[in-house]
């Protein structure tokens, strides 16, 4: 089979029947499971690296555990925070990192309670730490929320220095931002999960967009989806919150 580019999104085979699946699934041309040879032979060689092997283990076995009812009637159990302090406890993690977003902080302390009161150790970092200016990024003023003011630019290579240098055992993004939450895995250096993602529009819960894309959120579907969104969207002459980003 030719190897070729993944497009796993568009596979036309159902689920269930996918090589992916099973053994003797059906796999349309182009399929990685078929196709990649080496380079699922390159990614089988580092699970064989007993530290990358053990933490896959747990991962698998996390999964599982999130579900009661099981073999016959698997049913969703456990909520996010729940595997996540459920996963560290497995792993053997004490000192947990929290970088968060500013305009999450009342998240934030709800979120270094419940993990304090499971036992684990918490180290947190706010993305505005450090308040450096964002005209050292060489932005405008007119590139600011509030033109004219004072604004700290969101600095998740500072976030990930500080829990580094913590010695945190697993680290938990909550709210950083489209980018700075790349920058941030980029250079953690403990493993990472992902607790919520920036959505200032639908809460945090940028899936709404997708469950709605073929009705309220369709715009999403047009190349003008890919700019700025719609004139006349948000309110107007609203102010932001002194929280922002």
């Amino acid at each position: 089979m030719e190897n070729i580019a993944p497009e796993c999104a568009r596979c036309p085979v159902p689920k269930g029947r996918r090589a992916c699946d099973s053994r003797d699934g059906a796999a349309p041309r182009g399929c990685p499971t078929r196709s990649a040879h080496d380079e699922l032979e390159a990614a089988r060689q580092r699970y064989q690296d007993e530290a990358v092997r053990d933490f896959a283990r747990l991962a698998s076995c996390q999964e599982a555990a999130g579900y009661r009812g099981r073999p016959h009637a698997p049913t969703p159990d456990l909520t996010r925070i729940e595997e996540v302090c459920q996963f560290a406890d497995r792993a053997g993690f004490h000192r947990l990192g929290l970088a968060f977003c500013a305009g999450l902080v009342d998240e934030a302390q709800a979120l270094d309670r419940i993990f304090t009161a499971r036992g684990f150790q918490v180290v947190s970092a706010v993305c505005k730490v450090g308040a450096v200016a964002k005209e050292e990024l060489g932005l405008a003023d007119a590139d600011k929320i509030r033109p004219g003011t004072f604004e700290p630019m969101c600095n998740p290579i500072a976030q990930a220095e500080l829990l580094n240098g913590a010695a945190t055992d697993l680290n938990v993004l909550l709210g950083l931002c489209v980018g700075h939450d790349a920058l941030f895995l980029r250079h953690a250096q403990a493993p990472c999960t992902v607790l919520a993602v920036k959505d200032r529009v639908l809460g945090h819960n940028p899936l709404a967009a997708l469950y709605t894309s073929g009705s309220y959120y369709a715009r999403l579907l047009q190349p003008a989806g890919r700019g700025p969104g719609p004139e006349g969207s948000g309110t107007p002459g609203a102010d932001p919150p002194d929280d922002t980003e």
